[in-house]
């Protein structure tokens, strides 16, 4: 859905959308670690929701701040495949539903391979292997760990960050992104999937 409403939404003529799906098999798990490291590092152990994520949102919008994202990989699948952009308590509502079936219904290997093919990389492109094509000019399976990890580290703004010409903040995450994932236990840590 988010790739339609991109194509729907977009004011070029000659917009595309550059997607190419990878089988869990063919997802480089360097890849994928980098993204839950990024993204969601509760990604194993949640049902689908971070409530203590969701709360620490909550109360940091309460003192003033701004409202920050606290949605997980499976949140995010429900999202980009099922529904459409912007925020309202409607979609935010279907988003719980649709979280939900997707957790009761596929296990994690298959959540975070829907998320690795459909997450957003920069301006309609879609998944992992296009990320790759695009910013870096190779197949996912040849991505060094330090660009796994600055494609990753985008994530919270793909249309934003370049992990190609990265800025010294998504260098410096990137960085932190790496290491966690050495204190997470390295790709190993994601046999819990199988």
């Amino acid at each position: 859905m988010v790739m339609a409403d991109r194509w729907l939404s977009s004011e070029k003529l000659n917009f595309s959308l550059q997607q190419h799906w990878l089988d869990w098999e063919d997802i480089p798990k360097q890849a994928a670690l980098a993204v839950v490291t990024s993204e969601d590092q509760s990604f194993m152990q949640h049902l689908g929701f971070d409530f203590k994520a969701i709360f620490e949102a909550l109360k940091s919008f309460g003192r003033g701040g701004h409202l920050r994202g606290a949605s997980t990989i499976s949140q995010q699948v429900a999202r980009n495949v099922y529904l459409w952009t912007g925020r309202s308590w409607f979609r935010k509502g279907l988003e719980v539903w649709f979280t939900l079936l997707i957790e009761l219904t596929w296990g994690k290997e298959r959540i975070l391979e829907v998320y690795l093919n459909v997450a957003e990389w920069g301006e309609g492109v879609f998944g992992l292997e296009a990320a790759s094509l695009y910013h870096f000019g190779k197949s996912a399976k040849r991505l060094s760990p330090m660009q796994s990890a600055l494609l990753a580290s985008s994530l919270p703004s793909p249309l934003k960050y370049n992990p190609a010409k990265p800025a010294e903040h998504l260098r410096e995450r990137a960085i932190w992104n790496l290491q966690q994932q050495q204190r997470l236990g390295g790709v190993g840590w994601l046999k819990t999937l199988d």
